[in-house]
């Protein structure tokens, strides 16, 4: 028998593990991807693969934030953990990089629900004066998972086989569900909402629209061709019907007034331009590594533990100094070494010497970690237990919206630089070797089969087109630091909540 003390760690560890899961997923896939397109092959679609997933879990979030308000946390985040956990054991079985894109798109749905409301329900657990040093442990997770996810991706897909980056989700995801089914109760006072699904369905069409439109242009289609011109129109209208209809609903998916909040709506800004920035190492730095020096799985996997590293140490920080220090100042200094790192990646060539990777790394890792505990906690600052929900849900959304146009923009961009630099290099079309285009680069035997000669040329040109596409990322850094500037002088509450406004929280007493 469980004693009533024992419970609410146990609810956090079944919590602490959905994030683990949720959020190592995106690091585990990014490590094993280029072993995945040398073998399933589709490198034009190399994006896709996280794109599916990043669309989906955006669109699930502000649904299921607001649902959780008026439903409770639990039944929701059940519901998604259930979700994740068919989508993983989906991919696993995925046999081209178009199923693969599919089953990701419904552990998409899965991941919607997991990390917004874990953060909600530490809200709703523990007073002001505690969620820093949560929030700060939770933020944490999110390094380390990403620390585990490079390794253990690479490992798996070196000596196992890369299905297994997906069933690994399955023991994780039936221990947090024990966890949070068994030892976590709610008692909720709820408000009786009207579910604005006109607004959350305008949303999800205008995303995904301009989603294609990104990520077709310049490969499928012509930038001017009718297919394009079409997903941009169907963009713009249903973006524009989505603001109409969120000024009328009585309960908006995103509420407007929420943003009248200078901290919350900086909050907001942040977190989108920092998701799209931070995915572009994520996904790069591990193609740099087998394209460029020809590395195993293992070494792209690897080349991404200190800047996972140097995040669990910026997290950490920022939810202790969160009460002494306003968010404001926190996040100047967050943005500094972000800004340093992403400056010092754009500086790579074939030549780079690992430890001064090692340091860029580490330098990019402890600037955005800073905003996995700050950003949330400024999200909720003030704000009655009522709008948690919406309040973190609407954060991730953001972060996520920014991950997926980050990924698909300078996916496009960094394909682009690529296939120009290539044609530079022949004349008459792809240089010899490259006839099933850079996809040879992420294969040790036919990296062996190409001209040293010529490989040289490739790996510059592919090595180019990484470095640029941080260069070009920093614009993001900088209207980061513009929205920071708005975020006042709060710093986190450790006054008592109002009385009137307080969800009480139970576990169950067996």
């Amino acid at each position: 028998m469980v004693s009533k003390e024992s419970k609410i760690p146990l609810v956090v560890a079944g919590l602490l593990l959905g994030i683990l899961m949720g959020a190592m997923d995106n690091t585990i896939v990014a490590a094993a991807m280029p072993t995945i397109v040398s073998e399933l092959g589709g490198i034009e679609q190399y994006a896709w693969v996280t794109a599916a997933y990043m669309v989906t879990t955006m669109a699930g979030m502000p649904i299921f934030g607001k649902l959780s308000d008026m439903y409770g946390r639990k039944k929701f985040y059940v519901f998604g953990l259930l979700i994740f956990l068919l989508g993983s054991m989906l991919c696993g079985l995925a046999d081209s990089i178009v199923s693969l894109s599919i089953y990701r798109a419904i552990q998409g749905i899965g991941g919607g629900a997991l990390m917004p409301i874990a953060f909600t329900i530490i809200f709703d657990l523990f007073p002001p004066e505690k969620r820093g040093k949560m929030t700060g442990l939770f933020g944490a997770v999110f390094g380390i998972s990403s620390v585990s996810g490079p390794l253990l991706g690479a490992y798996i897909t070196e000596y196992i086989s890369w299905q297994w980056i997906f069933y690994i989700n399955i023991p994780l995801g039936i221990l947090s569900l024990f966890f949070v089914t068994r030892f976590y109760k709610e008692s909720l006072t709820f408000k009786k909402q009207k579910i604005d699904w006109y607004g959350a369905s305008t949303l999800v069409i205008a995303v995904v629209s301009l989603m294609f439109a990104l990520e077709l242009g310049g490969k499928e289609y012509a930038w001017d061709s009718w297919q394009l011109i079409s997903l941009f129109v169907i963009f713009g209208v249903f973006f524009l019907l989505f603001l109409y209809v969120e000024t009328k609903a009585t309960d908006p998916i995103i509420s407007f007034s929420l943003f009248k909040r200078p901290i919350f709506a900086a909050s907001q800004a942040i977190a989108f331009f920092y998701g799209a920035a931070f995915i572009i190492p994520a996904v790069y730095i591990p193609m740099y590594m087998q394209g460029v020096h020809g590395g195993a799985a293992t070494s792209a996997g690897l080349v991404l533990m200190p800047m996972m590293l140097g995040s669990v140490v910026g997290s950490s920080a920022g939810g202790i100094l969160a009460s002494k220090v306003s968010f404001r100042s926190l996040m100047t200094v967050s943005v500094m070494f972000f800004a340093i790192g992403i400056y010092f990646l754009s500086t790579l060539t074939p030549t780079t010497p690992q430890h001064l990777l090692t340091i860029y790394m580490i330098l990019t890792g402890v600037g955005v970690g800073f905003s996995f505990s700050l950003l949330s906690m400024a999200s909720v600052h003030e704000l009655p237990a009522s709008q948690r929900g919406t309040a973190t849900s609407t954060n991730s959304f953001f972060r996520s919206l920014g991950m997926t146009l980050g990924i698909t923009i300078f996916g496009t961009l960094q394909t682009n630089l690529l296939t120009s630099g290539l044609s530079s290099l022949s004349s008459g079309g792809a240089p010899m070797g490259m006839d099933g285009g850079s996809r040879e680069l992420l294969s040790s035997e036919a990296r062996e089969a190409i001209p040293a000669p010529i490989l040289e040329q490739i790996t510059n040109v592919l090595s180019s087109s990484i470095a640029d596409t941080f260069l070009w990322s920093l614009v993001l850094v900088i209207c980061a630091a513009i929205a920071v500037s708005f975020m006042g002088t709060a710093r986190a509450s450790t006054g008592k909540q109002p009385q009137e406004q307080t969800v009480q929280k139970t576990v169950t007493e067996n």
